[in-house]
Formats: C-alpha cells, sequence, structure tokens
C-alpha cells in the first residue's frame, strides 16, 4: 500500500476531467480524509446510470439530494422518486451547522446553504401535480407485461386495441378498456367473430380479473387525462437551473405493482418522445428510484425483460437511471452490469447472509491497492461511501472511499404550510389537476348498445300489432252453427218456448 502523496496522486489522475463536473467529497484513505482529494463525477458520463446503494441509516438518501442539486445548479432537470416522503427539503436551505462546515473543511471546499427550484408530483389523491396516462398510450404490449398475460391472452388484448382503433373509440381509462373487453363477449360477440376470429369468455375473464386487481392498488387514478408530457420534466428555471421533479409515493409503497407500472410507462413513454442524442457532453435528464427493489420485486420476467431494454438502450437519448436501495443484489445482474456510477454505503455484517452479500458486493468493484473492499463496507461511517464511476473515455475510475460533502438544502422535509406553498407557485398544477372524462369507448359501445336495444323494440313493436289484428278477425269469422245459436231470432224463438212451458 502506497503513502498517502502517492495516494492522493492516484485520486487526482484518476479523477482529472476536461469537462464540466460535480464533486461528490473527498477521498479518505485508512479513516483520514485527503483534504483536496476530490471525488468528481464527468457530467458526460452520467447517462450511464448508477447504483446507490447501503444499510439503512448509512445516508443514501443524503447523496440522492447532493447529486439532484448539483444536477439542478448544472442545468440539468431531475425526477425523484420519494417513497418515504423526506426528499420536500429541497426547496428549502439547510438551517446550516457546526459539523456540516467542519466536514467541509475536511473536504477543501466551503458549504453553501440555498435551496432548489421543485414541481411536487403526485400519483394518487396526494396533494401536486397529477400524473396520468392513457391506456391507449400505454398500448397493448406495455398493458400486456403489466398485467402479467398469457400469449393467448396478450393476443386478445392486441385485438382489442385494433377493434377501437377501427372504430375510432378512445381507450383512455380502464373503465373504457373493461366496456370492449366485455363487449367482445356480450354484446359485440357476433362483431368480433365476424371482424376478428371468436374470444373465449374464460379468457377477458382471466383479463379483467387482472385489471381488477391493478385497480384495487389505485391505477384508476393514474390512467385517464390529461396525460402529462414528460417534455415537462426537462424544465429549466429563470436562473437556468434545472427543476427538481419529486414524485411522492409515500402512500404507495404497499402497492409495488402500481409503482412498476408507473415506472415502466414512464420510462417507455420517454424513450419514445426523446430524440438520440449521440454522444453528448451532458445528460438531457436524470431519475432517482428510492426503494428500487420494490419495481423488480413482484415483477413477472416479461417485465424485468422489457425494464433491461428500456435501461439499455434510453442512455441514448441522454436520460441517466439511478437505482437507490439498500442491497447491490436487489437490482437484477442484467440491470446492475449497465450501471456506471456506483456509490457503496456500508453494510452490515449480522448475518452468514449479510457476509455473503458483502462478498458478492465487494466483486462489483475494481481491485484496488490501497483498500480491503470487503473490511471498508463495513467500517464505512454516516454520510461516507465507496465510490466507483466512469471517466470521459469510459473507464473506471479509481475506487474510492470517500467522505461525502453535505446537502446544500434542508436534509428534514417541508411543513404542511411549506408544501401547499411550493404547490401553489407550480405553473403545471392548474393545467394538469383539471378533470378531464370526455366521451369514450365506455360511453360510445353504451350508445351502441341502447341504439341496437331500441331498434329491437321498434321491430317487436311492429310485428306486435299485426299479431292482434289478424287474431281479432280470426274472432269475427264464427262457425255457422255458432252464429245460429247467437242469432237474435234463435234467441227469441227459444224464449217464447220457455215461456209457453211455464204457462
Amino acid at each position: 500500500m502506497g503513502s498517502r502523496e502517492e495516494f492522493f496522486e492516484h485520486i487526482e489522475r484518476g479523477y482529472t476531467t476536461k469537462g464540466d463536473f460535480i464533486s461528490m467529497g473527498a477521498a479518505m484513505l485508512n479513516g483520514e480524509t485527503i483534504t483536496n482529494a476530490l471525488v468528481k463525477i464527468p457530467l458526460k458520463t452520467l447517462n450511464r446510470h448508477g447504483l446507490i446503494a447501503g444499510a439503512t441509516g448509512t445516508g443514501k438518501t443524503k447523496t440522492l439530494q447532493v447529486l439532484a442539486e448539483n444536477l439542478s445548479d448544472k442545468g440539468i432537470p431531475v425526477l425523484l422518486m420519494d417513497l418515504k416522503g423526506d426528499l420536500s427539503g429541497l426547496a428549502q436551505p439547510s438551517p446550516g451547522h457546526p459539523k456540516i462546515d467542519e466536514r467541509h473543511a475536511k473536504i477543501g471546499f466551503p458549504f453553501t446553504p440555498k435551496k432548489f427550484p421543485v414541481e411536487i408530483l403526485s400519483l394518487s389523491e396526494q396533494d401536486g401535480l397529477k400524473l396520468r396516462a392513457t391506456v391507449s398510450e400505454f398500448g397493448p404490449v406495455l398493458l400486456s407485461r403489466i398485467l402479467n398475460l398469457s400469449v393467448t391472452q396478450e393476443g386478445i388484448v392486441a385485438v382489442i386495441f385494433k377493434y377501437c382503433d377501427d372504430h375510432k373509440l378512445p381507450l383512455l381509462d380502464l373503465k373504457d378498456f373493461k366496456k370492449v373487453l366485455q363487449y367482445a363477449t356480450n354484446e359485440g360477440k357476433k362483431e368480433f367473430e365476424d371482424s376478428y376470429g371468436r374470444i373465449a369468455t374464460s379468457s377477458t375473464g382471466s383479463i379483467l380479473r387482472k385489471v381488477i386487481e391493478l385497480e384495487q392498488q389505485g391505477a384508476d387514478l393514474f390512467f385517464g387525462e390529461k396525460s402529462f408530457d414528460v417534455n415537462d420534466l426537462t424544465r429549466i428555471d429563470e436562473n437556468g437551473r434545472g427543476i427538481i421533479s419529486i414524485l411522492r409515493l409515500t402512500d404507495i409503497q404497499d402497492r409495488p405493482k402500481l409503482f412498476s407500472t408507473f415506472m415502466l410507462s414512464l420510462l417507455a413513454e420517454i424513450y419514445s418522445t426523446f430524440p438520440e442524442q449521440g454522444d453528448s457532453d451532458r445528460p438531457e435528464l436524470i431519475l432517482f428510484i428510492d426503494e428500487a427493489h420494490l419495481i423488480f420485486k413482484e415483477a413477472s420476467k416479461a417485465l424485468l425483460n422489457q425494464i433491461e431494454s428500456i435501461v439499455k438502450l434510453i442512455r441514448s437519448k441522454g436520460i441517466g437511471v439511478y437505482f437507490v436501495t439498500q442491497n447491490p443484489t436487489d437490482v437484477p445482474d442484467a440491470v446492475l452490469s449497465q450501471l456506471g456510477l456506483k456509490v457503496q454505503h456500508a453494510l452490515r455484517a449480522f448475518t452468514a447472509k449479510d457476509r455473503k452479500a458483502i462478498k458478492l458486493t465487494a466483486e462489483n468493484y475494481p481491485i484496488s491497492d490501497y483498500y480491503d473492499t470487503k473490511e471498508v463496507l463495513t467500517s464505512l461511517g454516516i454520510g461516507e461511501a465507496l465510490i466507483s464511476a466512469l471517466d470521459e473515455k469510459g473507464r473506471p475510475t479509481p475506487l474510492a472511499a470517500t467522505l461525502l460533502r453535505a446537502p446544500m438544502s434542508r436534509m428534514d422535509i417541508l411543513s404542511n404550510s411549506e408544501l401547499k406553498e411550493v404547490i401553489s407557485n407550480s405553473k403545471l398544477v392548474r393545467e394538469y389537476n383539471e378533470v378531464i372524462d370526455r366521451e369514450s369507448a365506455y360511453e360510445m359501445l353504451n350508445k351502441k348498445i341502447e341504439k341496437a336495444e331500441t331498434v329491437a323494440k321498434k321491430e317487436k313493436a311492429k310485428t306486435a300489432p299485426r299479431s292482434r289484428t289478424t287474431s281479432q278477425r280470426r274472432s269475427t269469422r264464427q262457425h255457422p252453427v255458432i252464429k245460429v245459436l247467437t242469432s237474435a231470432t234463435f234467441i227469441r224463438g227459444v224464449l217464447g218456448i220457455l215461456r209457453k212451458a211455464l204457462n
């Protein structure tokens, strides 16, 4: 192991960058911070995705906050998935603290408190700008992946979408989709069979149950209008800083299907909307997914494949995706291998399983002449992390145990009044929070069914009077015997005979 001076040169050489960068903090050796041995992340490689991992309470959220702040300062917009509800403090400056000043003195640059431009978003009934998407925008493939359908069921969903396209029926929300699904095997059964082939009731019933399961997780609030334009995630404020969009997800932690549905649709929409950026010097947008294990926890194999494909391809659009989780093993290997920046906070070795996880984690980092990676992973303090990044040429930088800089904004949540003020100052809330329920497949099919029923009743009414008239005509054609027996002459004759007999 080299000297302190050699280590300083090692870090300086490994983290030299000609372009713009973010300083994460100063490298440490044997627990000592090497002042001005700055660990710098080039903006050029931030679209190569990343991971922030570590045990509970080791500082992952603060690292996320530091990255978001510095990206915003560089004019790069950020989207944060806030499942714990502790990121809203970005909208207010840090009150400061002597320990923060002491930390920054060790790192080698001063601490500057400041607040950042924030937009509060919501998927549920919580306050904030409502994020919505239509079923049509999802498309049959993505919707089938979310519902985890069989190949046969996927074919039925494709037919449903084709029918709606052919008949100009907008699929806006789940109510629309369910209506068309039911129509295909009930009132519209013959119409579907003639044009698209027979659809089994058992298959539509199975699909319907899975849609209802998704609804029960709150997806009915997400599907609909007005659809969110992903370009609104790339806004810059009047001071040239990237706007930090914070999606509040505290009330859907126990609804992973809704969370993964939203994430996959968002990534797919961004990928299909944003232009190819090529080898740019800076990303267009960075997404941070906190509690990332929730995406992968209940994801089907098809859904995982979809996520892996998008993560591989989306960086060409200038988009970086950063996963925040407790352990790197929470992220599938195929995704983990795509991550250029890794910030690893401390791990705890309480069990044999923990020790195995630490060994696997250590193997994900470059071999270092200055660290025993397994040992460092268990000895890092709060606000310290092992960092491995990519330099401007895409090569891994030297592994650096780092004393991380402190967030410039508040390391706590906003009060209710502060939160309401942020939301009320939004330029987009009024536009997106207007409830729109225009005529779509549900209403159109109901009208079609009602019209068919009305026509059927009229046809029935036309035939019913003719039946009665015929009956009436038949009743006037009396049998000759009956005609004689009921004639007035016959009746008078019978009465005359009766009277004579009585006399």
